[in-house]
């Protein structure tokens, strides 16, 4: 998690004429950070491999996944500098929309009433898993370079598309209020950027009620009613996104990743990875590992 260790979110402030606003980059580039804006993003990554940071998910990213992220949900895109040395001319498509030009025009086009859900679940941010990559391209390739109605009828097939996919994967337990002031948002990033940082050493509701500057009880319930989660489930979800990582780039064993990602008990590590991820951290790496042989 070094990657955005001690560093609060880059607020961007996304400047079109368009109602969709489409671009792309290389690697390195100074527009890979740890960011959060009011628009959705759509992100497809077509070179480079290494970890994605989602508000409270972490995990991997490889050429063909696609991405989705709701309004002021922080993200970040890492490449692995070990195993990718020269400079990709060409690493990520992406676009961005507003969701109150969505809301207009659902109001004026009821037919599109069914992308609401999927703007609903992208507030906690999606995977499209097993999305085809040369689909995806050409979907942004034609946004891209259309222009007037077809631009926007392309945009609404893809967007169309995506929300009948099955293979959907919500990613971060944790959603951001986008409602939030400024005072608030200050506060919330503290606090998850201290998870981030210390997620392998005990940490206490003392020391984020501390950091906050309230009472524990307060506490409690300002991050309940401003994430919609529990401190502690906040707190597990770091937890088990580095233990998914682990499993993933290293070949420790089991309780090692469980001590390392912050549990001193090895049964209750097995017990969160289960109720979090739906199988146990063994058959999560091997289904990892079949999965990646197969790309």
């Amino acid at each position: 998690m070094s990657e955005i260790q001690n560093t609060k979110p880059e607020f961007e402030i996304v400047n079109t004429k368009w109602s969709i606003r489409y671009l792309e980059h290389g690697w390195p580039t100074s527009l890979c950070r740890w960011h959060a804006h009011e628009e959705y993003e759509l992100h497809l990554m077509l070179e480079t491999t290494g970890k994605v940071f989602i508000g409270d998910y972490v995990g991997r990213f490889e050429p063909g996944s696609l991405f989705l992220t709701g309004p002021n949900m922080p993200h970040n895109m890492v490449t692995d500098e070990k195993k990718h040395r020269e400079p990709v001319e060409l690493r990520d498509m992406v676009i961005q929309f507003n969701r109150k030009t969505m809301d207009k025009a659902i109001e004026i086009f009821p037919e599109l009433k069914e992308l609401v859900y999927l703007l609903d679940s992208a507030k906690s941010g999606i995977e499209f898993v097993d999305y085809d990559m040369e689909k995806a391209k050409s979907y942004l390739a034609a946004i891209r370079d259309l222009r007037g109605v077809q631009r926007i009828v392309k945009f609404l097939e893809f967007l169309e598309d995506l929300n009948e996919w099955k293979q959907k994967s919500s990613l971060s337990f944790t959603e951001f209020n986008s409602q939030l002031s400024a005072d608030s948002q200050s506060k919330i990033n503290e606090v998850v950027n201290f998870v981030i940082s210390n997620y392998h050493e005990k940490i206490s509701l003392d020391e984020v009620a501390s950091i906050a500057n309230m009472s524990k009880s307060a506490f409690s319930r300002y991050f309940m009613k401003n994430t919609g989660n529990r401190f502690s489930d906040f707190v597990s979800r770091i937890r088990i996104g580095k233990a998914c990582t682990l499993l993933l780039d290293t070949n420790d064993s089991i309780a090692s990743i469980a001590f390392a990602s912050g549990y001193n008990n090895l049964a209750n590590f097995n017990r969160q990875f289960v109720s979090l991820k739906g199988m146990t951290p063994r058959n999560y790496r091997q289904a990892s590992m079949s999965r990646l042989s197969r790309k």
